[in-house]
């Protein structure tokens, strides 16, 4: 099922509830979709990036080669803050006057913490992905954090698109009033153009950058959520274990991915105890057939596929390999 679904998509996302081994899974996924000749990328979005300890190297926020045509990057909420902010006061320099620069610089330094701001600086690095993969990649597949963190960040698209629809609106009610204003007084421009100096930066320009700025990111995240909601382009796969919290965990996420508008693609039951290994992991594995089909109930017809319970940790590229394997032939 898995690898069916990989094989179908340019955009692979991988959540479920902390320790069930979504990097496991996911870059088991992505290695067989690398071996069967498509170039990938796999991007984690976790704070706490599993995916170095895993390839047994360093991995940071620039693609690192990892295998053959796959490629490996850890986005970095901290330096990805950083630069959101950068480009903000940029562009906030750009359009306020000089003598407010002192002001933009105290904003700035009151966002950085500011309760969201991970969350919408990782929406934006996403979106940039998103956005230039097709040039260098066939398939993106996503490591997320933990199923919370995960389904807010999949409904911020939506939300982020109705916040810059509601800056755009007060702004251009700002510039009308503005432009009215203007028209009662005279253009701060005229009379420098007009003795040969240089063209005076009027408010009527700032507006203008303004509405140009926030039209650019609307598309950009009208775009993000396009390609979200786009169940032929994009798969949300929720990996679990067969316990009971993990299995109420998933039915919850998959409730909240449902109301943000993305489909999920199917279910992976990882580390599913043997059925002939002793009374002890018999009796295990009984009590697991019980939460599945609490789960099956729950969220009928959705594709379900089950891995097995090793005895060894998955760690370093042979040993994904090996996992990768799993994935062609477990049911």
């Amino acid at each position: 099922m898995l690898l069916n679904l990989a094989a179908s998509r340019r955009v692979l996302f991988f959540g479920g509830k902390g320790g069930v081994g979504k990097t496991t899974v996911a870059s088991a996924a992505a290695l067989a979709q690398a071996r069967a000749g498509r170039r990938v990328l796999l991007v984690s979005t976790d704070p706490a990036h599993n995916l170095g300890h895993l390839w047994q190297r360093a991995i940071g926020p620039a693609p690192v080669r990892v295998a053959a045509a796959l490629d490996a990057l850890e986005i970095d909420p901290e330096a990805t803050v950083r630069a959101h902010l950068d480009d903000v006061g940029r562009a906030l320099r750009q359009l306020m006057p000089p003598h407010l620069s002192g002001e933009v610089d105290k904003h700035l330094a009151l966002s950085r913490e500011a309760p969201g701001m991970h969350e919408a600086a990782l929406l934006e690095r996403i979106a940039e992905l998103v956005e230039q993969a097709p040039r260098d990649y066939d398939l993106l597949v996503f490591d997320t954090a933990p199923s919370g963190h995960t389904a807010r960040l999949m409904a911020l698209p939506e939300m982020m698109s109705a916040w810059t629809d509601g800056l755009l609106r007060r702004q251009e009610r700002s510039e009308r009033f503005g432009a009215a204003l203007r028209n009662l007084g005279s253009d701060d421009g005229i009379a420098a153009r007009a003795l040969g100096g240089e063209r005076v930066d009027t408010a009527q320009d700032r507006d203008q950058r303004i509405r140009q700025v926030l039209h650019r990111r609307r598309h950009r995240f009208e775009r993000l959520r396009a390609v979200l909601a786009d169940d032929a382009h994009t798969a949300f796969v929720i990996v679990l274990a067969a316990e009971r919290l993990p299995v109420l965990e998933s039915i919850e996420l998959h409730a909240q991915l449902r109301r943000a508008g993305v489909q999920v693609g199917g279910l992976v039951v990882n580390k599913r105890a043997p059925a002939d290994a002793g009374d002890f992991l018999a009796g295990r594995r009984m009590q697991e057939e019980a939460h599945l089909r609490d789960l099956c109930e729950a969220l009928p017809g959705l594709p379900l596929q089950q891995l097995p319970l090793l005895a060894e940790d998955v760690v370093g590229a042979q040993a994904l390999e090996a996992f990768a394997a799993h994935l062609a032939s477990a049911s």
